[in-house]
């Protein structure tokens, strides 16, 4: 019998201890601050209490935009015209003859600014559903530019009907009373601008962090994919436009009632400008950054208009030139915001959060397959031109249940076109696809994932920032209902752990569970390719389409992902791959379709294919190349 080894003593000094963790998690931390606040409040002195009332007005604008613009990828500048909206309407109803006559005898003169806060939020969702439909259509620089322009016509609006005041505005805008407390007072007033505050940002954060929260990350990240995960990305950049639009027309409500006057300059292009500067400052993505951000910005404009005139002996808009100047500083050398920053400064004095408390998993929605055999998709004579290039020529073919198609062809055969077509990115200039025994033509790739088509990408698309979880879970979005109203009170917890779990079980099953919780961006290429066909096996899928799924494995990670595309195949899907890898298709595949230039030149078992002279020329290598198994 050996004897054991006994360890070698280090010949140098012990490593110290790690640093102890702080005791609070980062929850934690924000009750406390929340709570410290509150007790602080009532010794403020007055002015402090009126400039912290104006920075949680701008927070709850910012908020908003966080999740149009840091969240949702859509900017704009015309946030101050919704927050018009909101003041305006209050005002009105509070002191127009009209509508004090009609409405104080029904509900009461101290619950007209109540009447005036359903006002505003009607006209709000209206005219941002209005605008948003149109807008948003828009992209790039054309779509800031088009909130540029409404905003500034609603700012004119605002300050040329007679019945608004016109310039001069409305005055004697009465305070608000709650069950007979009056509000009247900038100290009581802003108990109820920083509660409105905090609960905004809970019900936020919650919303993000749910199966709606998920598909709003994706639109930022490509409409492409997430059409193809389910997701309707026209409907929901308008429900998050109308979002933070209402969420700017409480702001408005409240403003009204803490200056108790209206009038138009505080909702024009400028004011739309540095709402944004206040998210983007503080940290586009993050809902503590807008309030972060909206107290740096606030703060500074108020030092510097008292610093710059006894500077310069002159008084002027001087803070303007200065203002500008230490935005560009701050986003040069904060790129991501400031709240990032401060995140990681914080975390080393921080602990990790405890795990959340598990719920009870509900029962996701569960697909059928059909029998081996059936035909799952076909395309019939389907061309696609591009102007005078003819990138598809009436190219027909099929996949079937519990079989694995590949379809290959030489660089520019027109793959990565048909591929498309097939999975309703494009629309076919000729011919017809059929899923599931359906007609397809002009339907969205959302439609394509309904019945049942599930999808992977050349390039890869992922939520880069996300963990691998979240994303493969939201390849599952289809398979849950609920929404946006439920996700934000936390009503979705039975859905959102039968989606987790889902997520965690293919991920295990396709080899990365050691990586699920980490970034997906942290992963390696071939690995990201991997969590990209988790995510399409989250949809339960019966229809399975790879675009290049081997590129960037080494030759173990193939044969799992052989291995596991046979267990797929034998469970009853129907797998279409484009692939470049000879050896892995050859291995693989029991039908074969060969593209050049556009046109099938040949189809068959892999062993057909590979005497054919015609596919022999089209790859220039030779029949020993290609029956060998090359890349190429």
């Amino acid at each position: 019998m050996s004897t054991p080894v006994k360890p070698i003593a280090p010949s140098v000094a012990p490593l110290a201890p790690a640093p102890a963790r702080g005791l609070l998690t980062p929850t934690q931390l924000t009750l406390a601050c929340v709570v410290i606040f509150a007790l602080c409040w009532g010794a403020l002195p007055d002015f402090t209490i009126v400039v912290m009332s104006y920075i949680g007005l701008y927070a709850i604008v910012a908020a908003g935009l966080v999740m149009l613009t840091g969240v949702g990828g859509m900017t704009s500048f015309g946030q101050a015209a919704f927050v018009g909206m909101g003041a305006y309407a209050t005002a009105w109803v509070c002191t127009a003859p009209t509508s004090v006559q009609a409405l104080g005898g029904i509900v009461g003169m101290g619950s007209l600014p109540w009447v005036g806060l359903a006002l505003g939020l009607a006209l709000t969702f209206a005219v941002a559903w209005a605008l948003g439909s149109v807008t948003l259509k828009l992209s790039g620089h054309y779509l800031p530019l088009c909130t540029i322009a409404w905003g500034l016509s609603l700012y004119y609006l605002f300050g040329n009907m007679q019945f608004l005041g016109g310039q001069t505005g409305i005055t004697g805008v009465p305070p608000l009373v709650v069950a007979g407390w009056s509000l009247a007072s900038p100290r009581a007033l802003g108990v109820v601008i920083w509660a409105v505050l905090l609960v905004s940002l809970w019900l936020l954060h919650n919303l993000l962090d749910s199966r709606e929260g998920r598909a709003i990350r994706a639109l930022k990240g490509g409409r492409v994919m997430a059409e193809s995960m389910g997701v309707d990305t026209a409907r929901y950049r308008i429900k998050l436009f109308v979002l933070a639009a209402l969420m700017a027309a409480i702001s408005g409500w409240l403003y009204a009632h803490l200056q108790r006057f209206v009038n138009p300059t505080p909702f024009n292009l400028n004011i739309g400008i540095e709402y944004l500067f206040m998210a983007v400052v503080g940290g586009a993505g993050h809902l503590w950054g807008a309030v972060l951000g909206a107290a740096v910005i606030t703060l500074l404009k108020e030092k510097l208009q008292d610093l710059l005139p006894s500077l310069l002996g002159t008084s002027g808009n001087f803070e303007v030139v200065v203002f500008g100047l230490l935005m560009v500083f701050v986003l040069q050398r904060f790129a991501d915001g400031m709240w990032p920053t401060l995140q990681r400064f914080t975390a080393r004095l921080l602990r990790p959060s405890a795990p959340a408390a598990l719920h009870q998993a509900v029962s996701l929605e569960q697909r059928t397959l059909p029998a081996p055999g059936t035909v799952l998709l076909q395309a019939s004579a389907v061309t696609k031109r591009f102007g005078g290039l003819v990138a598809n020529n009436a190219v027909s073919m099929d996949v079937k249940a519990a079989e694995v198609h590949a379809l290959i062809g030489p660089n520019g055969a027109g793959k990565s076109t048909f591929f498309n077509m097939i999975s309703g990115v494009d629309d076919p200039t000729q011919g017809e696809i059929r899923l599931m025994g359906q007609s397809m033509h002009g339907l969205p790739s959302r439609a394509f994932a309904a019945l049942g088509l599930g999808r992977t990408f050349q390039h890869v698309r992922l939520l880069g920032q996300r963990s691998v979880v979240e994303n493969v879970a939201l390849g599952a979005h289809r398979r849950a209902r609920r929404g946006w109203l439920a996700s934000m009170l936390r009503l979705d917890r039975g859905e959102e752990a039968a989606l987790l779990a889902e997520a965690r079980r293919q991920i295990e099953r396709c080899g990365l569970g050691a990586h699920a919780d980490v970034p997906a961006a942290s992963l390696a290429l071939g690995q990201q390719r991997i969590v990209e066909i988790a995510r399409a096996l989250a949809a339960q899928p019966a229809v399975l389409l790879l675009d290049e799924p081997a590129a960037g494995l080494r030759h173990l990670e193939k044969r799992a992902l052989a291995e596991l595309l046979v267990q797929l195949r034998a469970e009853g899907l129907g797998i279409l791959v484009v692939e470049h890898d000879m050896e892995f298709v050859m291995n693989l595949a029991d039908r074969i379709t060969v593209l050049e230039f556009g046109t099938v030149i040949a189809e068959g078992t892999p062993a057909q294919v590979q005497v054919n002279q015609r596919v022999l020329d089209a790859y220039l290598g030779g029949g020993d190349d290609l029956a060998s198994g090359v890349t190429v």
